[in-house]
């Protein structure tokens, strides 16, 4: 069995993982074949992550297109033309069972490639509002797994006896949180006041990041605030917040760190009372599983059109909030933050209405669903993936 998984940084690629591991469980179970594993991006990621689960990256070059004006959208057809040649090349020497993608600009030459040497394609859709990638592909595609019921009748008419709503595949580790003394031990945390934990996406946010450290001073006394701040912007939130809590007496209760993965993650998630986030479809389906009251702030539209119909569709369900970026600023944070983790019976509703948004075993259906087509290779009627 060969597959190989295709989708950018970040929530396109975690996904994949998740996949890849519950992809491992199976194999192991029924005894077949250990499958070999490729990612094809312009870039690995996390290449700790490719390593342990046994993927072998494979370099495609691709075209970004921007929203907005830039001198590399000129480029990016001819950057596009060049990745659908090296991902043909590749993908015709490999010869996969199946090609997984989650979209994005990355996966556009890979399933260009794999649709003309007809190799079975699945794509999976993590927004409520599919991105124009994972569109295009809804044509070539053998199954399309989504995770919001109201993203289907974005997809042609013709795709859609192809669609399933599996949920967003969530790794592993992150499925199940540990005791909150895992984080009070690994950060030191107050265990007197409740704790914040603040996310700005994987890359960090430093709209975010200057909002809260604004308010910092008024937050600590009457919490903890773990606050992942992004690996560009640690040094610059490590001075100033040192400036703005100088002699304050609670300044211990603040832990900036760069980035969470693994058990630094699981361990802040699992000490968190509230979670301030932005509104990728994978980080609300982590916090969902996780059960955690949730504060989304979704990225501008004029960036993207995923975050914010992702925060509100979540937000309907009652449990988390959505504070708009143009609407942000210190006091309204303070606000909110202190609203929540001070009212116990806000807490227990918002924890409460988190249960059963997600799916936990998206990344098995997926798995078994790959397994299927790996096992088959014969055109046939598609089997339910749910």
């Amino acid at each position: 069995m060969k597959v190989v998984f295709t989708g950018a940084a970040g929530g396109h690629f975690y996904p994949l993982i998740a996949i890849a591991e519950s992809l491992a469980e199976i194999v192991a179970e029924r005894r077949l074949v250990t499958p070999k594993l490729y990612y094809f991006a312009d870039k690995p990621n996390d290449e700790e992550l490719l390593f342990s689960n046994n993927i072998t990256f494979v370099r495609v070059p691709a075209g970004k297109t921007r929203r907005y004006f830039s001198f590399h959208n000129f480029l990016s057809p001819f950057t596009m033309l060049h990745g659908f040649f090296v991902a043909l090349i590749a993908l015709f020497r490999i010869f996969p069972d199946v090609v997984i993608s989650k979209g994005s600009y990355v996966s556009v030459p890979v399933v260009l490639a794999a649709s003309l040497l007809r190799i079975p394609i699945i794509i999976h859709e993590s927004d409520a509002k599919p991105g124009r990638a994972n569109l295009l592909a809804a044509g070539k595609a053998t199954r399309i797994a989504v995770s919001y019921e109201s993203s289907i009748p974005y997809f042609p008419l013709k795709t859609r006896s192809k669609i399933a709503r599996t949920g967003i595949p969530i790794r592993r580790g992150l499925r199940m949180l540990p005791e909150a003394s895992l984080g009070v031990q690994m950060y030191g945390l107050d265990t007197s006041v409740p704790t914040v934990l603040i996310l700005g996406g994987s890359s960090g946010s430093l709209r975010i990041n200057e909002t809260l450290i604004d308010t910092l001073a008024e937050i600590v006394p009457f919490a903890n605030v773990i606050h992942q701040t992004g690996k560009t912007h640690i040094e610059h939130v490590t001075k100033r917040s040192g400036v703005v809590l100088a002699g304050n007496a609670y300044a211990s209760r603040y832990h900036p760190v760069a980035f969470l993965s693994g058990e630094s993650m699981r361990a802040a998630a699992g000490s968190a009372s509230l979670i301030v986030s932005r509104a990728g479809a994978t980080s609300i389906a982590e916090i969902s599983l996780w059960q955690k009251p949730a504060i989304l702030i979704p990225i501008p539209e004029s960036i993207s059109h995923d975050q914010r119909t992702n925060a509100h569709a979540y937000a309907h369900t009652g449990a988390a909030i959505v504070l708009e970026e143009d609407n942000l600023t210190s006091h309204v944070l303070l606000s909110e933050v202190r609203r929540i983790v001070t009212d116990p019976a806000i807490m227990s509703t918002m924890s409460a209405q988190a249960a059963g948004f997600t799916n936990p075993e998206a990344a098995h259906v997926i798995a078994e669903e790959i397994v299927r087509i790996s096992l088959s290779h014969e055109p046939q009627t598609p089997a339910p993936l749910s």
